[in-house]
């Protein structure tokens, strides 16, 4: 179990560097190649069906995370089930992901901290 909590915490930390070292300009070729606006919107904050998240604006390291825990899939410990995101972060590489979560995070979006 310690061995687990300790690999878990070192992905956790290598995440966090590779989100932050994301490249902007090459999350938006990406983001364009997979056509992430299809459902998320074309600003990345208006998607097309309400159950699904407003992306712009997101901070790096969440978006970074969620597409691995799609490309885990839900039988995986720490993975997420569904169908249509697990199939689009199959082909992304670490870097792609963190590329992607960089762009995204740079984008203008509603999401706040409110005191």
């Amino acid at each position: 179990m310690k061995r687990l909590i300790l690999a878990l915490a070192a992905g956790a930390l290598s995440l966090d560097a590779l989100a932050a070292s994301g490249d902007v300009a090459n999350g938006a070729a990406l983001a364009k190649k997979y056509n992430c606006a299809s459902c998320h919107g074309a600003d990345y904050k208006t998607p097309i069906d309400p159950s699904y998240p407003k992306l712009a604006g997101q901070h790096a390291d969440y978006l970074a995370h969620a597409l691995v825990t799609y490309k885990r899939g839900g039988k995986a410990i720490n993975g997420r089930n569904n169908a249509i995101m697990a199939g689009m972060a199959q082909p992304l590489s670490d870097q792609d992901m963190a590329d992607i979560a960089a762009y995204l995070h740079s984008l203008p979006g509603p999401l706040v901290v409110r005191r």
